[in-house]
């Protein structure tokens, strides 16, 4: 991080600073436009695109920011930007398109639109960074794919719960660590939460219902945790990660068996109810003498599975940070290293009645949890994240896995088409089933 900043301010100081269009207007995007306004010298909002105007315009008034102008054209959203003010725009591909854009965030937490806005941003040959780890779970490695080929960097976001791991992992490598568990921290956990039942926090907190239902029910975890596999290479121990009870984090090496995490090569999981009760840890293994001892020393305990700890993810307060890796070094926080590894498998949230027409993250029909993608290729499951319009065949029960033959899907959709190339592209088991609502 301290290249980062530092690098960042060369820039302000030439000039030079990294333009970035954002493409959402919701919690994590105003966050981000808090940071980039008064606390990211080197960065700064070119354009912010939205498929509701207002909701733009609300944001920019909860930050304190009144000068920004709509657009609606190619030349004007350039000199809007020269000027130094923010552009506003309905328009994905005016804001993605722009030869003053340098960084494209994507930070909807929508699968169907973020993938086209993905599309838009790789064509233009723009950097692209996710706050949105329900697409990056779902399509991250054909779009990462696309991202290679146009030479622009594709990352998941430092400060949520991947970015934060990743970042963490390295730091364990680096000091001469094995790390065997990847893991999320989670202090409730029920697939019943709905938009209703969440409806009251999330206005305490100012966010969507579908987002805190998401955090409620699993979906966030699991999506976070699949990025996480896609960009680790781990995979996952059970269908849904183990979940032990743990009571602090400092004892999360107490919960799972050093042989069977030595022979799986590594895993992502998450413990439950542990204090402090936030972060993201890393159980990591050394098997070197000398190495233990100076750990005993410093008091991180008896080895040789030890665990390392960050009390806090800062989500898009440290999005500037991945922005700059990707602006100043071509680094990417957390990218897939090739075929998917983990996929969010959909499961019925309630009894479901043939003809009923599903939704997806943070909804009233489904949740997600983690399968590894060779098993939910060969059970041919369908991802949560192409649930939102399909409608049932068949009566579903509640906990039950839903597969491809279970549903028609919508036939318009972008996301599908690109997952149908991505499992073309890395075949990991039978043929994905050709459906469609008609």
């Amino acid at each position: 991080m301290i290249l980062v900043d530092a690098a960042l301010r060369e820039r302000a100081a030439r000039g030079e600073d990294v333009v970035v269009a954002l493409s959402g207007a919701g919690f994590a995007a105003q966050g981000l436009v808090m940071q980039l306004h008064d606390a990211a010298p080197g960065i700064r909002i070119g354009v912010i695109t939205n498929r509701t105007l207002q909701t733009v315009v609300d944001l920019l008034a909860t930050v304190g920011i009144d000068d920004y102008v709509v657009v609606d054209d190619p030349q004007q959203l350039d000199t809007v930007i020269e000027r130094g003010q923010i552009a506003v725009t309905t328009d994905y591909e005016l804001a993605c398109g722009s030869g003053r854009v340098e960084v494209v965030v994507e930070a909807t937490g929508e699968i169907e639109h973020g993938a086209r806005v993905s599309l838009a941003a790789i064509a233009a040959r723009k950097h692209l960074v996710l706050v949105n780890a329900e697409l990056d779970a779902t399509l991250g490695p054909i779009l990462k794919v696309k991202a290679d080929e146009a030479g622009v960097v594709f990352t998941d976001t430092d400060g949520d719960q991947p970015g934060a791991l990743m970042n963490l992992k390295r730091e364990a490598e680096f000091r001469g660590f094995q790390p065997l568990l990847l893991g999320n921290i989670k202090s409730l956990l029920d697939h019943r939460r709905t938009p209703e039942t969440q409806a009251a926090f999330a206005a305490n907190v100012r966010q969507r219902p579908k987002m805190i239902t998401s955090f409620a029910d699993g979906t966030k975890i699991a999506a976070e945790m699949a990025t996480l596999a896609n960009g680790s290479g781990f995979g996952v121990g059970t269908r849904g990660m183990y979940g032990p009870e743990v009571d602090h984090v400092d004892n999360a090496h107490k919960a799972y068996d050093l042989d069977m995490l030595l022979e799986s090569g590594g895993l992502v999981d998450y413990i439950i109810g542990a204090e402090p009760s936030f972060g993201v840890f890393v159980l990591a293994y050394s098997e070197h003498d000398l190495r233990n001892f100076y750990m005993k020393v410093y008091k991180m305990g008896d080895g040789p599975l030890y665990t390392f700890y960050i009390p806090y993810h800062l989500s898009s307060l440290e999005t500037p940070g991945t922005i700059g890796r990707a602006a100043c070094f071509g680094d990417a926080a957390l990218t897939p290293v090739g075929a998917p590894v983990c996929d969010v498998i959909a499961m019925a949230k309630f009894d479901l009645v043939s003809g009923q027409e599903l939704d997806a993250v943070g909804g009233f029909t489904v949740y997600g949890l983690m399968e590894n993608s060779p098993a939910a290729r060969a059970e041919n499951l369908i991802p949560l994240g192409l649930t939102d319009g399909a409608i049932l065949r068949r009566d579903a029960a509640m906990d039950g896995v839903l597969t491809f033959d279970d549903v028609d899907l919508p036939d318009d959709r972008v996301s599908l088409d690109l997952w149908h190339e991505q499992c073309a592209l890395f075949p990991l088991g039978r043929p994905v089933a050709q459906t469609s609502v008609g």
